[in-house]
C-alpha cells in the first residue's frame, strides 16, 4: 500500500469500520501486554506473598519505561499522523528516526543509572525489608530490558499512527506470548524464582523490539534510516508538546505506586501483594480501553489533518460508546467475582484474598467513567490540545491520587489506601467534563466553516 492509498483509507474509509479495524489490533496487543504483566506477578503469586510484593515494587519502575516510551512514541507518532496526513512524508521520515534513535539512547542512560543505583532505588519504590531482596533480584535484571523496552513502545507507536495496527499488534503480540511460555521455565524448572520473572520479560521484550524494527519499513510505513537522524530541537519540542500528556500519565502512575508502596508499608506484606494484584486486573480492563484508544488516535489524526473534522467528532463518539459499554461489562464482572479474581493470583494467602476483593470492587465501582476520561484525552493530544491533553492526564494520579493516598490513610488507615484511587478517578471524570465539552464545540465550529480554519491545524 502506498502513501496515497493509505491516505484515501484513513479519510474515506467509513469511520466506525476503519477504527473497529484499527481497534482490534491495538486491543489485543493491549491485552497481550497485560497478560504477559499479569503472567509475571501469577507465576511468582506461586512462591510466596513477598515476591508477590517484589513484582508489584518492579512494576513502578516499569511504568517508568513505560512513560519515556509512550512520551516519545505518542508524541512522534501524533505527530507523523498528521504530518502524513498534510501528505509532507520526508518530515514524517525525519521525525520517525529521531524519535527511535532518541529513544534507545535514553533507555541505554536508564540502565546505566538503575544499576548504579540498584540499593537507593529499591527503597525509593517502597520495598519492605523482607520484599528487598527478591525486589533486587527482579530489578537487577529488568533494567538491562529498558532499551529495548522503551523502543518497542516508540516502534509500536510509530507504525500504528500509520494506520498499520496490524503489524504492531504482530510484534508486541508474539513477545507476550512468549514471555508467558517462559516464565514458568526460568521461574520453576530452573528455580530462579523472580530473577526468572524478570529474565523472561527481558527476552520477550528484546525479542517484540527485533520484530517490530523488521516490520516498521513494511506495508507502506516510513523505514528507519541513520541518516534521517535529525536531533534538533524543532522535532523534539512538537514530540513534547503532544507526548508530556502520556509521560503525566504514565510517569504519575510509578509515583502514585511508589507513594502507594511507602503508605502501605506499615500495613504488611500482605496490602502490599493485594495492591499489586488489583493493579494487574485493573490494568488488564483498562488495556483494552486504552486499545480502543488507541485505534482512534489515527484516525483522528490523519482526519484532523486532512481537515475532515465531521470524521474525528464521528470517531469520537463512537469510541465513547463502546468504551462506555465495555467497561460497564468489565467493572460489573469484576464487582460479582472479585474473591475469584484475587484468588487466582494467590489462593495460599486468605488475608491478601480479603484485602484484594474490596480493593477491586471499590475501583471497580467508577471505572466506567474512565471511558469519557481517556478517549477525550486522546482526542486532545491528538489534535494539538497539549495544554488540555496534560491537565487531565495529569490529574488523575497527580493532582487526585497521590495528594489523597498520602493524607487519607494517616485519617482512615487501610480504608484511606482502598479509598484513594476510586476518589481520585470520580474527581477526574468531574473535571474532564467542561473540558470535554469545550473542544467538541470547537470541532463542530471548525467542521461548519468552509476555509482555512488555522486554529491548531499547524504548519510544518
Amino acid at each position: 500500500m502506498n502513501a496515497d492509498a493509505k491516505f484515501r483509507k484513513m479519510t474515506e474509509t467509513p469511520v466506525p469500520k476503519l477504527v473497529i479495524r484499527l481497534a482490534i489490533p491495538t486491543i489485543i496487543s493491549m491485552l497481550v501486554t497485560a497478560i504477559y504483566n499479569m503472567a509475571d506477578t501469577f507465576f511468582v503469586g506461586k512462591l510466596n506473598t513477598s515476591a508477590t510484593g517484589a513484582v508489584g515494587i518492579a512494576f513502578s519502575l516499569m511504568a517508568v519505561f513505560q512513560a519515556v516510551g509512550f512520551t516519545i512514541g505518542m508524541g512522534s507518532g501524533n505527530y507523523i499522523s498528521r504530518l502524513l496526513g498534510e501528505k509532507n512524508t520526508e518530515y514524517a521520515s525525519k521525525v520517525t528516526a529521531t524519535s527511535f534513535f532518541t529513544s534507545l539512547a535514553t533507555g541505554i542512560v536508564i540502565t546505566i543509572s538503575g544499576l548504579i543505583f540498584l540499593d537507593p532505588l529499591v527503597n525509593l519504590l517502597g520495598a519492605t525489608p523482607t520484599i528487598a531482596p527478591y525486589a533486587k533480584d527482579y530489578i537487577s535484571i529488568i533494567l538491562f530490558g529498558a532499551p529495548f523496552i522503551i523502543s518497542s513502545f516508540v516502534l509500536n507507536n510509530i507504525i500504528r499512527f500509520q494506520g498499520s495496527a496490524f503489524y504492531a499488534m504482530f510484534g508486541i503480540g508474539f513477545g507476550g506470548l512468549l514471555n508467558i511460555v517462559l516464565d514458568p521455565i526460568f521461574i520453576f524448572t530452573l528455580k530462579m524464582e523472580t530473577a526468572g520473572a524478570a529474565l523472561a520479560t527481558v527476552i520477550s521484550q528484546i525479542f517484540s523490539f527485533t520484530v517490530l524494527l523488521y516490520v516498521c519499513g513494511k506495508g507502506g510505513n516510513i523505514k528507519i534510516k541513520f541518516r534521517n537522524f535529525h536531533p534538533k530541537w524543532a522535532i523534539y519540542k512538537e514530540v513534547l508538546r503532544t507526548g508530556l500528556p502520556s509521560f503525566y500519565r504514565q510517569g504519575l502512575l510509578s509515583l502514585a505506586m511508589m507513594a502507594l508502596n511507602q503508605m502501605a508499608r506499615p500495613f504488611g506484606d500482605s496490602v502490599i501483594a493485594a495492591m499489586s494484584i488489583v493493579g494487574r486486573a485493573m490494568g488488564f480492563a483498562f488495556s483494552a480501553l486504552i486499545g480502543l484508544g488507541q485505534g482512534f488516535q489515527p484516525v483522528c489524526g490523519f482526519n484532523y489533518g486532512a481537515k475532515r473534522f465531521d470524521r474525528v467528532l464521528e470517531a469520537f463518539w463512537f469510541c465513547i460508546k463502546v468504551a462506555f459499554a465495555g467497561l460497564l461489562a468489565a467493572s460489573i464482572a469484576g464487582i460479582i467475582f472479585a474473591p475469584q479474581i484475587i484468588s487466582a493470583f494467590r489462593k495460599e494467602d486468605a488475608e491478601v484474598i480479603a484485602i484484594g476483593a474490596k480493593v477491586l470492587i471499590l475501583q471497580c465501582i467508577p471505572f466506567p467513567l474512565s471511558a469519557w476520561v481517556v478517549i477525550n484525552t486522546m482526542l486532545m493530544q491528538n489534535i494539538g490540545k497539549a495544554k488540555e491533553a496534560s491537565v487531565l492526564s495529569f490529574a488523575r494520579q497527580g493532582l487526585f491520587y497521590i495528594p489523597l493516598v498520602l493524607i487519607l490513610p494517616r485519617l482512615a488507615g487501610i480504608w484511606g489506601i482502598m479509598l484513594s484511587q476510586p476518589i481520585a478517578d470520580v474527581l477526574t471524570f468531574c473535571l474532564s467534563l467542561p473540558m470535554g465539552f469545550r473542544v467538541i464545540k470547537e470541532l463542530k465550529s471548525l467542521g461548519s466553516q468552509k476555509t482555512d480554519f488555522g486554529l491548531n491545524v499547524r504548519k510544518y
